[in-house]
């Protein structure tokens, strides 16, 4: 055993745990790039203006990472006990998931392949 017992090494892993309250959605049927658009647009901004830039973005990711924003408010305030009023988009970031590989049939016989990307979706939030 280099690191010591178990309980000792469980007991340093989560006092380096990230104390910031978040949310992730794993397995989002929107691809990286397109999640991203949206991302970039409330990085760093306070979680009312952020919630009314996803509501009116046009978008089908701004749907999906409204809801995520919501939660990690609600997490927020009933984990962590802070104030909505303080609360900031900190991080915001999209990794590549699994992609589902489709077939559609072409001419002459031919197979041309649909890829449909999936990401992984975290938000994190921060107060000021």
């Amino acid at each position: 055993m280099a690191k010591g017992h178990r309980s000792q090494v469980k007991r340093e892993r989560n006092a380096r745990r990230d104390e910031r309250p978040s949310a992730k959605l794993s397995y989002a049927r929107v691809p990286v790039q397109k999640a991203c658009f949206v991302l970039d647009a409330i990085r760093g901004k306070d979680v009312n203006t952020a919630l009314a830039i996803v509501t009116y973005n046009p978008r089908y990711a701004s749907e999906v990472i409204a809801k995520l924003l919501k939660s990690a408010i609600a997490n927020a305030e009933n984990n962590k006990g802070m104030s909505r009023d303080n609360l900031y988009v900190d991080e915001c970031y999209a990794n590549r998931g699994p992609i589902m590989k489709r077939i559609q049939p072409r001419a002459q016989g031919r197979a041309y392949r649909i890829l449909k990307r999936m990401s992984h979706i975290t938000i994190v939030l921060n107060e000021k």
